[in-house]
Parts: C-alpha cells; sequence; structure tokens
C-alpha cells in the first residue's frame, strides 16, 4: 500500500473536500482524485460518500476505519524518518541557498529564521544574484536550492511560493496617474525604470511591452527597486513593480495602479534541478517551506 495516497486520503479527510486537498498538498485535484480512486480499487471498498464536485466529503464506515489506521501509519512514518535523520547528521551539515534580491526578504526571511531555529547547526551560506546567475550557479553546482521567477519544466523541480500581480509606480503629478487601472498599452511613449538585464523581471516586462505594442526608448537601469521608485519620484519614468515590492518603498509624491490587459505577473517559486540528489540540509529545507505553506493556508 502506497504511504503516499494514505497521506492524500488523510488530507482529503482533514480539508473536508477534494479543492482545499489539493491546494495544500500542491497536486491538481484530478491527480488527487485518481490517488483515492486506486486506493479504493486496492481495498475493493468505498472510502468516501463525495459531494458535488469535491467540496465535500463524508467517511464510509470502512473510510473510518482506514483513516484511523492511516493516521497511525503515518505517524510512525514520520518518526522514523526523524530518527534516521538524527543517524544521518542532519543537525550538521550546510544548507547552499540561492536567492533572488526582490522579494526573498520579504518572502524568504521568516522561513530561513525557522529553518535556522530548528537546525541551528547547520551552517547556512546564502548567494543573493539576479535570476539568470541565479540560474546558472544552480546549474554549476554553487547551490542546491533557489529562489526565482522561474517556469518549472524539464529542467526544474519546484515549489510555487507567491504570486503578485503587478502596478505601474509613477508620479503623483503624472498624466496616467488619473486612471485607477493602467492597460499597458497606455505605457507606449513613456520612459521607463526597468531592472537590469541580470533580472529575470527584466525580460519579463519587456516581452509583455513588446507583446501589447509597447516601445521602450532608451530605458534607465537599476539593481534595487527602492532607488528605482526614488528616481520615479524624481520624475525619471514610471516603473512596474510587484505589488507588495511597490507597498513596501512608497514615497510622498508616488503613487501606484494596477496594471491591466496583460498577463504579466510575478510568481516567485523554491526550485532545484531534477535528476540531482540533495543534501538533507536542502531536503529539510524544501520539506519546511511545504510545511510553513500549508500553515498559511
Amino acid at each position: 500500500m502506497d504511504l503516499k495516497a494514505l497521506h492524500y486520503f488523510v488530507e482529503i479527510v482533514n480539508c473536508g473536500g477534494f479543492n482545499r486537498a489539493a491546494a495544500k498538498v500542491h497536486i491538481s485535484q484530478p491527480a488527487l482524485s485518481k490517488s483515492l480512486n486506486q486506493l479504493e480499487a486496492e481495498l475493493e471498498l468505498p472510502l468516501l460518500t463525495r459531494g458535488k464536485r469535491g467540496t465535500s466529503v463524508t467517511l464510509t464506515t470502512h473510510g473510518e476505519l482506514v483513516y484511523q489506521y492511516a493516521q497511525k501509519l503515518l505517524e510512525t512514518k514520520q518518526a522514523l524518518f526523524d530518527e534516521l535523520d538524527q543517524l544521518k547528521g542532519l543537525n550538521q551539515g550546510v544548507l547552499k541557498l540561492g536567492l533572488a534580491p526582490l522579494g526573498s526578504a520579504e518572502l524568504f526571511a521568516p522561513i530561513i529564521a525557522k529553518y535556522r531555529r530548528r537546525f541551528p547547526n547547520i551552517k547556512t551560506q546564502l548567494l543573493v544574484r539576479g535570476g539568470v546567475q541565479q540560474t546558472f550557479a544552480l546549474q554549476q553546482g554553487e547551490i542546491e536550492l533557489a529562489t526565482g521567477i522561474i517556469d518549472l519544466k524539464q529542467e526544474f523541480d519546484g515549489i510555487a511560493i507567491h504570486s503578485e500581480p503587478m502596478v505601474v509606480v509613477l508620479p503623483s503629478r503624472h498624466p496616467l496617474a488619473a486612471l485607477e487601472q493602467i492597460p499597458i498599452g497606455q505605457l507606449n511613449g513613456y520612459a521607463q525604470i526597468l531592472f537590469e538585464p541580470e533580472f529575470t523581471l527584466h525580460k519579463m516586462i519587456i516581452d509583455a511591452c513588446d507583446n501589447a505594442g509597447v516601445t521602450i526608448d532608451n530605458p534607465t537601469h537599476v539593481n534595487q527597486p527602492d532607488f528605482g521608485i526614488a528616481l520615479v519620484a524624481a520624475d525619471i519614468g514610471v516603473m512596474i513593480l510587484p505589488k507588495f515590492i511597490a507597498m513596501r518603498y512608497q514615497l510622498e509624491g508616488v503613487v501606484s495602479r494596477d496594471l491591466v490587459d496583460t498577463d504579466l505577473c510575478w510568481r516567485m517559486s523554491l526550485f532545484w534541478p531534477k535528476d540531482r540528489p540533495l543534501s538533507f540540509a536542502a531536503n529539510a529545507m524544501i520539506e519546511l517551506l511545504q510545511q510553513h505553506l500549508a500553515e498559511k493556508q
């Protein structure tokens, strides 16, 4: 019997349905349903009575018994792993983590703090670089894990951490400041402030503007969001930023407006190369992040 299938079954029950359980364990709802169907087929017993569209579930008599034993099995598994971790020296070692310069302070600092409290004897090496350099360092083995904006395809596995809408930061006297929302096409002809090319967001913004027919002539480049917003205040240009970053560095005389008519969105993930074994320290960070995300839901 697959313990992962039992874990999914327990989460469906604990969450009261498929929708919330799928979000908690970070798999699609169809995959979760398939796992439960396979478990029921293996046991040759129905475990749940399903509501409409997986919005609610009720344990059958057989399901109640399986649920009780599944919890005990999963607790035993975790106790086994905890003891093995001690034998393997998880309380020692080095975590080599690459951090994106944009958003890591807001999103990842609390996770690193929790990691340090849980594993005080593990040394932490943090590498802060732009997305392009971050990916290269990961490929070269300088780091084991990295945070950033990346399309998780064949080369990488990862966990989505946060998604944030984009805003246009502009002087309060700017002609577009009168709008509540700014269609991306309206930015054509206005000077822009962009991050340096080593930032993944640099190419994302250029591609989004190209798709909308927006020309960016002679942009001003920065590597810090606070300096970029200071240049906005000085009327050098407008700047596209993730909303929570813009809110953090607000200045007098500067406003932000939602960017619309584009699918541009800032999505941070923790990622690592596929088919490459990770250290115990790196796996501990992945597990801790998954727990952290589950607790926030």
